[in-house]
């Protein structure tokens, strides 16, 4: 696995430098795991997560890798039972029992009553008895047919912003826009500071907005899965099928397009 992982970065043209900066995983434990040494990762969970950000950021499938570490070193932890879950699911509705059994002698005394009350009008005729209970029974179906009142519908959640809404944004601070309309791909942003805005991998269709008052710094692990927008404008450039660009851009970009 170390030696893969070694020959997918050389052929990448990444040091290890460049790839525990990308990854953020600490250059002793990039050298440690390119020598097929795993201790200093901190147990199984942690070695699996940095398997999987070294090959991301080499462009190889992280899967087989992390399928074979499980064989070498275990496997995977057998999940939690799921019995509990389902146990307690099942024992909810018997909870309720007692507020449907109050339910049902609330309505038989009801339907007591209005029987009790039909029968002394009765007394008055056949015909008006009829008449009085087809009255008496209107309150009721009006009552019954009334709607049960809607609750609140939860506020729909913020959209994404559009490109409309880039092109509106202040003058005085850079917006960027990155896409991934042809495939994923691990991207990572920075503010002036240096402070991180976002690392990891934006799966096809996906978008991710940054701003900042003076500039952003992108990495892009595969740049040809990428459209950007600098400020409202789309960026031209010929961008190659797994390719890692390092691209910073200010509010005065782009210069021209």
């Amino acid at each position: 696995m170390g030696r893969a992982l070694q020959q997918a970065r050389i052929a990448a043209g990444l040091t290890v430098d460049d790839v525990s900066s990308a990854t953020r995983v600490r250059l002793a434990i990039v050298h440690a795991i390119e020598a097929d040494d795993f201790g200093p990762c901190g147990g199984a969970v942690y070695a699996r997560g940095h398997i999987r950000n070294l090959a991301r950021a080499v462009h190889l499938d992280p899967e087989p890798l992390v399928a074979q570490y499980d064989a070498e070193h275990g496997g995977r932890p057998a999940p939690t039972p799921a019995a509990p879950l389902f146990e307690a699911e099942r024992i909810r509705p018997e909870r309720r029992g007692p507020n449907w059994t109050a339910a049902m002698v609330a309505a038989i005394v009801v339907v007591i009553g209005f029987v009790g009350f039909t029968a002394v009008k009765g007394n008055d005729g056949g015909s008006d008895s009829k008449s009085q209970l087809a009255e008496g029974s209107t309150p009721a179906a009006s009552k019954a047919a009334s709607p049960a009142p809607t609750k609140d519908k939860p506020a729909d959640p913020a959209p994404e912003p559009t490109d409309s809404a880039i092109a509106a944004a202040p003058q005085d601070k850079v917006t960027v826009q990155v896409s991934a309309p042809n495939g994923r791909s691990w991207i990572s942003a920075k503010d002036h500071n240096g402070r991180m805005l976002f690392d990891g991998l934006l799966d096809k269709g996906q978008s991710k907005t940054f701003q900042d008052s003076a500039k952003i710094n992108l990495i892009l692990g595969d740049a040809g899965a990428i459209e950007l927008y600098v400020n409202g404008k789309k960026i031209e450039d010929d961008f190659k099928p797994g390719a890692v660009e390092r691209l910073t851009y200010t509010k005065g970009d782009p210069v021209a397009g």
